[in-house]
């Protein structure tokens, strides 16, 4: 078993814990005590001092185009797949993939075959089965089958509403996919959610609103996503947080002027709006497009989303003076909670051995997924097996 002693580590779990020394041994936290005795020689653990360094759980990203999003602009504009250290020097130890608007290109295999490489090589990783369109893509022909046969799939997103990239679903088809989805999760203990894309089209969140209010459907079953793109939309989900519905907020780039609100903004007045506070979570849109459209729907720019605006959201959190332990939920526990990741999203005595230690300006200094050390000093240790190689010349 390999053995790695933490010392001196000032511990956010994500409530603040002082100064404590961690044992980690497999990929679980054996001990976490204000100090614990040197270990035997034999034992061949190695140790690191943290030195007073925040000690953090690992970041939970809840929306990642593992497999490359785009396509908005035809073949060329498809986003390869994302590289491990794309997650690990962001401070991300558990991703979890979706399709988007390519779900025709790119299918549930190829989402599920990278799913399963980043956990070879050291990271957790899960997906959604579906992409924007409905019927949604599956493997096995049936969202509720592939939840209950396929380990890794634990959900159904991104579902696309109030978007011209949309397939226009119906309330009918919406509850009955949601019905779905709430069924696959009693019968299997897993999230059994369904992830939705929102745009900016004006009729927002008008199709969730009436399933809360016309079925027994409960409010935690729909998770809608980029909630902050749009002032309106973002108060319109923060009305239904108030029943109880999940909100996820994207760490995209904004711009001065623009009708939208920055995850740090939006986080910040989720807080302050009186809802449960573990009903908000932030993702990153990693290796999706961000593009830009027109009046007439045409493509003027693309970008492409980065799992490290995780931590750049968290930096300017608390430039802004809100507190760690509250600002890291966010992150954190509330994702394992909302996506039910047992042992993720907390420090404590028998959870996973994933952990980040932030340096003083808040970056990733040492990164720790399932027990193993992937950034160490701010410096790469492992990679993904392609990353970085070059194709003959």
């Amino acid at each position: 078993m390999n053995l790695i002693l933490l010392r001196n580590a000032d511990v956010f779990a994500p409530e603040p814990l002082g100064t404590r020394d961690l044992l980690l041994g497999g990929d679980k936290i054996l001990a976490l005590e204000s100090a614990l005795p040197e270990l035997p020689a034999a034992l061949d653990a190695t140790t690191i001092d943290l030195q007073g360094r925040r000690l953090i759980p690992g970041l939970i990203d809840g929306h990642v185009h593992v497999t490359g999003g785009g396509g908005e602009a035809g073949f060329r504009s498809r986003v390869p797949p994302l590289g491990l250290s794309r997650f690990t020097s962001a401070g991300v130890t558990t991703a979890i993939g979706l399709l988007g608007t390519d779900d025709i290109a790119r299918g549930t295999r190829a989402l599920l075959a990278q799913v399963y490489a980043l956990r070879e090589e050291g990271l957790s990783a899960f997906g959604f089965c579906g992409g924007y369109h409905l019927p949604p893509a599956t493997l096995t022909g049936s969202v509720r089958d592939d939840l209950v046969f396929v380990e890794a799939l634990i959900g159904i997103g991104e579902i696309a509403l109030s978007d011209h990239r949309s397939s226009q679903p119906t309330f009918d088809e919406l509850v009955k996919l949601a019905a779905d989805a709430r069924v696959a999760g009693l019968l299997t203990g897993k999230a059994g959610i369904v992830h939705l894309h929102m745009g900016d089209g004006p009729r927002g969140l008008e199709l969730v609103r009436r399933a809360l209010a016309e079925t027994e459907l409960p409010p935690r079953v729909f998770q809608p996503t980029h909630v902050n793109r749009r002032r309106g939309l973002f108060e319109e989900a923060l009305d239904l947080a108030r029943s109880g519905m999940p909100l996820d907020i994207t760490a995209f780039p904004v711009e001065d002027g623009e009708d939208a609100w920055s995850a740090a903004d939006a986080l910040t007045r989720a807080l302050d709006a009186g809802i449960d506070p573990a009903l908000v979570t932030i993702s990153s849109d990693a290796g999706g497009s961000l593009p830009c459209f027109d009046a007439d729907g045409a493509l003027t720019h693309m970008d492409v989303g980065e799992s490290g605006a995780l931590l750049e959201t968290l930096r300017e959190l608390l430039s802004r003076g809100l507190p760690l332990e509250r600002a890291l939920p966010a992150f954190t526990a509330n994702p394992a909670r909302q996506l039910r990741l047992a042992g993720k999203g907390r420090i404590a005595i028998g959870a996973d051995a994933d952990l980040v230690a932030l340096d003083e300006a808040g970056n990733a200094e040492l990164v720790i997924a399932r027990g193993v050390v992937h950034v160490h000093d701010g410096k790469l240790q492992r990679k993904g097996g392609f990353e970085g190689r070059t194709p003959d010349a």
